[in-house]
């Protein structure tokens, strides 16, 4: 398991765009890759899951992955964060 901790930067937060990049990012990656806010957890790759997390601006997320790329996961979907899903 290999995990990282972000900080959403964008201020709309988690809308359908940057939950459909999100999915776009992870679908091609073996390992399970979840996102966790608060007590809940969610599958990355499930756009439905990730709207729902009702992810705002400033929300601390825990980007969580387990498999064979399991970093590899993590840092692409931090990169995604950090780059404020190309909104700014």
């Amino acid at each position: 398991m290999f995990e990282k901790i972000v900080t959403i930067q964008n201020r709309a937060g988690i809308h359908a765009r940057p939950a459909a990049m999100l999915v776009q990012t992870t679908k091609d990656f073996k390992s399970n890759i979840y996102l966790e806010k608060d007590n809940d957890r969610i599958n990355a790759k499930s756009i439905m899951g990730i709207i729902t997390l009702g992810a705002s601006y400033g929300s601390e997320i825990r980007v969580i992955a387990e498999g064979e790329d399991e970093q590899e996961a993590v840092e692409a979907v931090v990169r995604l964060f950090n780059s404020k899903f190309e909104e700014e």
